[in-house]
């Protein structure tokens, strides 16, 4: 039996400021999959990200979340996002933002556990701010997982861990996918990608260059030679 994609995105164009930076973009994931999408800087993988929440329109072409059209509220109370920064959170403490995110779910993660999971303890009570950035991606994390979401965009998850807190995220990222959930991974970390993916999309210039299995892509090379031969250093 088939199974029906996480996201679907088919022929995504989009365009900021009248400069096209999607071009014809097509990729899937699937639930109970590490689907890990990745580009240089500039490739159009955040922006990818912004129009499956619904904060950028879809110029052409369709992305489906959850079965759902991007932004529909359907979709995104089922949908998870940790963003590589969240600015806004700035001046609460960790557990006060927790308990908050918690409280707008009728069936939410149980706070206690996910500070287990990610070992947030030692500074739930400092202010966000004042967190390094390994500790602000494991606070970012726990906010993306406590509405128990069917689908997860992580985008660049691990910067700034440091080895620990990096094993332990792969660890609930593997656990995540184990129990069904779909992950999107963006990261710039190859070995994170080879570790944890099942599928792998490189994208460049808006669009998809090459994709497979971490295992059909590195036969005979190293998923960073893959990247750097179907990609473009930009100065």
């Amino acid at each position: 039996m088939s199974v029906h994609p996480a996201l679907s995105v088919d022929g995504l164009e989009v365009s900021l400021g009248g400069r096209p930076v999607l071009r014809g973009l097509t990729f899937t994931a699937n639930p109970g999959e590490v689907t890990a999408l990745l580009g240089p800087n500039g490739a159009g993988k955040t922006t990818t990200i912004r129009v499956m929440t619904g904060l950028l329109p879809v110029g052409a072409g369709t992305v489906e979340v959850l079965g759902r059209p991007a932004g529909d509220p359907a979709a995104l109370t089922r949908l998870g996002l940790m963003p590589q920064a969240t600015g806004a959170w700035s001046g609460i403490r960790p557990v006060e933002l927790l308990r908050y995110l918690a409280s707008l779910y009728t069936r939410p993660q149980p706070v206690d556990a996910l500070v287990d999971a990610l070992a947030l303890g030692s500074f739930l009570r400092t202010p966000y701010r004042r967190l390094s950035g390994g500790q602000q991606q494991a606070v970012n994390l726990a906010g993306a997982l406590i509405g128990r979401p069917e689908f997860v965009l992580l985008d660049e998850p691990t910067a700034g861990m440091d080895p620990h807190a990096r094993r332990r995220t792969w660890a609930l990222i593997r656990a995540l996918a184990g129990a069904g959930v779909g992950v999107l991974l963006t990261t710039h970390a190859m070995d994170e990608a080879a570790e944890l993916a099942d599928r792998v999309w490189i994208m460049d210039g808006g669009r998809i260059t090459i994709s497979g299995t971490v295992a059909d892509l590195t036969a005979g090379a190293s998923l960073e030679d893959v990247f750097v031969a179907h990609t473009q250093e930009r100065s």
